[in-house]
């Protein structure tokens, strides 16, 4: 089970740092939790002192505002990793992480996080990387909300999919397990009608295809040239 957990670490060959010993060590470690869809896996101001891996499902992170609105961060798939602020000295959740089906989680505490770290390099730079893709990442979105119009946030949402999570087909572009209009909306910071128009708008010209298990893009060039559009 430890492979399962850790097969995340993509740029971090633990067979080859950890003897066989290290890796039962490891197993030892790890908490395996269930989440039904919907369960709160923490909230704001819950102690942060666990590192959390998606072995299977989904889970969103977000936050509220003032106002009590739900603002989405990201949505975390398999082989994603959340709850790493701890290992910078965050002693409390400022977000909260929600199942968004049923999921499997394997779980480590900081403090073990941090003993592996000390004893194998790979992982802290594995974290410092994870993490500086993390704020480059909101900073990107905090500028497209700011300075971009509805129309090409969702196109540019579509993109990020396709590069972050897209399988050539062809001559096209999957996404398997595509969010919801409501979900995209969330994180766009637009409006489920405005996702919709969006996306029906490009599947009547054939650029993509979609349903509530997939994103078909047919057309990765002229989808990306509605960006030059509408900007």
């Amino acid at each position: 089970m430890t492979d399962q957990c850790f097969w995340y670490l993509e740029n971090v060959d633990l067979k080859m740092m950890m003897s066989p010993q290290k890796m039962m060590e490891a197993q030892e470690k790890l908490l395996h939790r269930h989440f039904k869809k919907g369960e709160n896996i923490y909230l704001p101001q819950d102690l942060a002192d666990k590192v959390y891996f998606v072995q299977t499902g989904r889970v969103k992170i977000g936050n509220y505002s003032d106002q009590g609105k739900e603002i989405t961060k990201t949505i975390l798939g398999e082989g994603e990793i959340f709850g790493e602020l701890g290992l910078i000295g965050t002693e409390k959740h400022r977000d909260f992480a929600v199942a968004l089906e049923d999921v499997t989680l394997c779980i480590m505490t900081v403090e073990e996080m941090k003993a592996m770290m000390k004893q194998y390099s790979g992982l802290s730079l594995f974290f410092m990387k994870m993490m500086g893709a993390r704020v480059l990442e909101m900073e990107q979105r905090l500028e497209s909300m700011v300075f971009k119009d509805s129309r090409t946030r969702i196109i540019e949402y579509l993109l990020y999919l396709v590069e972050k999570k897209g399988q050539r087909v062809g001559y096209e572009m999957l996404v398997r397990r595509f969010l919801t209009h409501q979900e995209i909306a969330n994180l766009t910071a637009t409006s489920r009608q405005t996702v919709t128009t969006v996306l029906n708008d490009l599947r009547s010209r054939n650029i993509i295809t979609f349903n509530r298990r997939r994103l078909l893009v047919r057309d990765l060039e002229q989808l990306t040239n509605e960006i030059n559009k509408t900007v």
